[in-house]
């Protein structure tokens, strides 16, 4: 037998909960006329009769009668003392404001940067909503997706979020550098555009926060590399460089004792010099003989000429390096690297 419910009321402990149900699903409990609702000032009650919305109580002490439920006349249909029971449920609805409500990308958004091509972006936010009909939000939400707590109905506010806030993203027009300045406007946009898909939940979208939007790993290391590049300037200078201190560094190694070590820098130093200008000459001067002849070693071939299949390895090393920067054309790149390399055949390597 069906319990009798005389009063029914709600006080979330939580402070999670939007809705509470009463009697719980699965309460055999009825309501009957003259039952009391009790519902608090941070509550509205709306009451239901077979899935139904019958009424919208506010704040207050209210009994169920056909006065303020005229429906109930016709639900009932006996003539009991008005005291019959019929199943009913009451939905609270906690009309406070629900702050701080985290948001994230669950994947990275893919964007088009101007400056650095595709990338892809995480972003992180806030946001704070309410209440604002009741009845449509029980309806829609409680009713359809089953949802009570802030916690259940999270992942289907930030789904709404990243659908518009990817959208506003790929209109920004912006590089990715340029966003956090942007931050504002970006929160503004996306408060604006996620404003209706709220209200048709019964919701208001009070406050809407972009705390951050940072490029995933993989975009930060390609940044990073483009950084280091423009750092260095002249890439032909940097080269020639690392080439005289790669050289050095060989010609101290194989050297050994104290004398030999001063011999070796000697050495090292002038090889790095002499390899430097072998490159840079045959770079700026494809048609010279150090690059077109492609003599044999020894005092006939030139101060400039690389002397050594390592010296050959590194000026084609340099070759791949400039044609990649666009700093030869693809004529000169094949015509010195095939003579180059027939070069380095003949010495052995």
């Amino acid at each position: 037998m069906a319990r009798i419910i005389d009063v029914v009321q709600f006080d979330d402990q939580t402070g999670r909960e939007i809705v509470h149900r009463e009697p719980p699903p699965g309460d055999p409990g009825d309501l009957r006329l003259g039952s009391q609702v009790i519902v608090r000032e941070s509550q509205t009650a709306v009451f239901f009769r077979d899935g139904k919305a019958l009424d919208v109580f506010g704040p207050g002490r209210h009994t169920l009668t056909t006065a303020n439920i005229p429906i109930l006349a016709s639900i009932i249909g006996l003539a009991t003392s008005g005291k019959t029971p019929f199943p009913a449920d009451v939905f609270f609805v906690n009309m406070k404001q629900f702050l701080d409500q985290k948001w994230g990308t669950p994947e990275p958004i893919a964007f088009r940067d101007p400056e650095f091509g595709m990338a892809r972006l995480r972003a992180f936010g806030a946001y704070a909503y309410q209440v604002k009909d009741p009845q449509v939000f029980v309806n829609v939400i409680v009713g359809q997706q089953g949802i009570y707590t802030t916690d259940q109905i999270a992942d289907y506010l930030r789904t709404m979020i990243v659908s518009k806030l990817a959208d506003l993203l790929g209109e920004q027009q912006k590089s990715l550098l340029d966003l956090p300045s942007l931050y504002n406007e970006v929160s503004a946009g996306s408060k604006a555009n996620l404003a209706d898909d709220f209200a048709a939940l019964g919701l208001a979208l009070l406050q809407f926060y972009v705390t951050a939007i940072t490029p995933t790993e993989e975009t930060s290391k390609a940044i990073d590399e483009r950084a280091a590049m423009g750092a260095i300037g002249n890439m032909d200078a940097y080269l020639k460089f690392k080439a005289a201190r790669a050289l050095g560094d060989a010609a101290q190694n194989q050297s050994g004792g104290a004398t030999g070590t001063g011999v070796g820098v000697g050495a090292g130093l002038g090889m790095g010099a002499m390899m430097a200008g072998a490159l840079g000459d045959a770079l700026r001067n494809p048609a010279s003989s150090s690059v077109q002849g492609g003599g044999g070693g020894g005092a006939g071939a030139g101060a400039g000429t690389p002397q050594t299949v390592q010296d050959v390895q590194a000026l084609l090393d340099n070759l791949d390096m400039r044609f990649a920067n666009g700093q030869i054309s693809e004529e000169t790149y094949k015509s010195m690297t095939a003579k180059w390399q027939e070069r380095l055949k003949n010495m052995g390597g």
